[in-house]
């Protein structure tokens, strides 16, 4: 029945004449209340990670190991959650603006760092959150107008 009306309506003709873009694109789009359901769901499983991380921390032995893995994903989660928002290609084209360029490379590198050293010392380990922490803060702060302006 469905044929037979795309059929009579012309629709069929007008979905031939679609190239194969335009085909994806309407099969990989998310409605509005799917993105922010994904948003939200990325955004709670990074926090969570993250919180479970701090947990970690004081576990004897492994536990530094076990927070610098749940805390670099925690990280990682959140900053994907953005990309359900505005999508994943608009996501990476506004991190390699010329406002966030940097911004956007010491977060990564730092948290490349983080996660690809396993951390012996302590000290070491607090000092590189403290500064994934910052370099995630300014890197959010890029998406406010003049807010890293007023912060520094």
């Amino acid at each position: 029945m469905d044929k037979l009306k795309s059929v009579l309506s012309g629709e069929e003709s007008r979905q031939e004449d679609r190239n194969i873009s335009q085909i994806v694109n309407e099969a990989s789009t998310l409605g509005w209340g799917t993105r922010v359901k994904g948003f939200i769901a990325c955004f709670v499983v990074g926090a969570a990670c993250t919180v479970l991380g701090v947990c970690m921390l004081f576990l004897p032995r492994i536990g530094l190991t076990l927070f610098i893995v749940f805390y670099t994903f925690g990280n990682i989660c959140a900053l994907c959650s953005t990309m359900f928002l505005m999508g994943p290609m608009k996501q990476l084209k506004r991190m390699c603006d010329k406002t966030r360029a940097l911004a956007t490379t010491i977060m990564i590198s730092l948290i490349v760092f983080f996660s690809f050293f396993q951390w012996k010392n302590f000290g070491l380990a607090l000092l590189f959150c403290i500064l994934q922490i910052l370099s995630f803060s300014w890197y959010s702060l890029s998406y406010i107008p003049c807010a890293r302006l007023v912060s520094l």
